[in-house]
């Protein structure tokens, strides 16, 4: 049976994660998207076999399944009205979630489910595989190009300034909690890693801005009872903004697919 499917947002995740859909996946369809400027928006699915209806963000709930890729501040205008309406939720700002549990809440008593995709990590399998039984610790190390931290809300308000760096620079060491606070949409990784394994409390998160990367680097660091390991990925920025890795709607994408998927790989 095919599900229908809404995205909120066409910018660096949405759009390419609209075109796939336009492109054709088996059991899904999409329905509707919403824009921040809807004359963009519109010109953004000129060239679309089946375009979508542009709509307003409540409106995105009549579809099955909503994905959200808006700024953060806007999140709960698309999850609320989609956990009203017992939808799937599938949220790319994942950092604002941690703030939010009620929506998990809210979703229990609705039926609707909040499904959190990978993202630009790797490894959230054997995290949560490992959050099963005892785990000593779990961190999250980030480094990436300065200009894709500028404009961080806890750079502003600590006067930190990235613009010049000739060397590496530890700009933030705190927890989940915090990481995704400071750096909304800098490090939705965090927060994905944290609800995988032991909270945002007990992930410790470093942030780097590092002149010499050129590509979105996570090292996740796991101690657990079960298994210790150590994972590194490297992201390339997305051109049109290197705040997001290019694989973020890659995983949106894959994680579509799983909800209709006759065979799904992984836990």
């Amino acid at each position: 049976m095919t599900k229908t499917v809404a995205i909120a947002g066409l910018g660096a995740i949405g759009l390419p994660l609209a075109r796939a859909l336009d492109a054709g996946v088996d059991g899904l369809r999409l329905i509707a998207v919403a824009a921040r400027d809807p004359v963009k928006g519109l010109a953004n699915l000129a060239g679309f076999r089946t375009a979508p209806q542009l709509v307003e963000l409540p409106d995105l709930a009549e579809a099955d399944i909503v994905v959200e890729a808006t700024p953060a501040a806007v999140f709960e205008r698309v999850a609320l009205p989609a956990i009203e309406a017992g939808r799937i939720l599938v949220p790319a700002s994942v950092g604002a979630l941690l703030p939010r549990m009620h929506l998990v809440r809210r979703a229990m008593q609705t039926g609707a489910r909040i499904v959190v995709p990978t993202g630009a990590l790797l490894g959230l399998d054997a995290v949560r595989a490992a959050a099963e039984g005892p785990v000593t610790s779990i961190s999250l190390e980030t480094r990436k190009p300065p200009t894709g931290l500028m404009g961080a809300p806890y750079l502003e308000k600590h006067h930190i300034d990235v613009s010049d760096l000739t060397a590496p620079l530890r700009v933030f060491a705190g927890n989940a909690f915090d990481a995704a606070a400071g750096f909304p949409a800098n490090v939705n990784v965090a927060a994905a890693l944290a609800l995988a394994g032991i909270g945002p409390v007990r992930t410790k998160v470093e942030i780097w801005a590092d002149p010499f990367v050129t590509r979105n680097t996570h090292t996740i660091r796991v101690e657990a009872d079960a298994a210790r390991f150590v994972m590194t990925i490297e992201n390339v920025p997305c051109e049109d903004n290197p705040r997001t890795g290019k694989l973020t709607s890659l995983s949106l994408l894959a994680c579509l697919r799983g909800l209709v998927s006759t065979l799904k790989v992984g836990s």
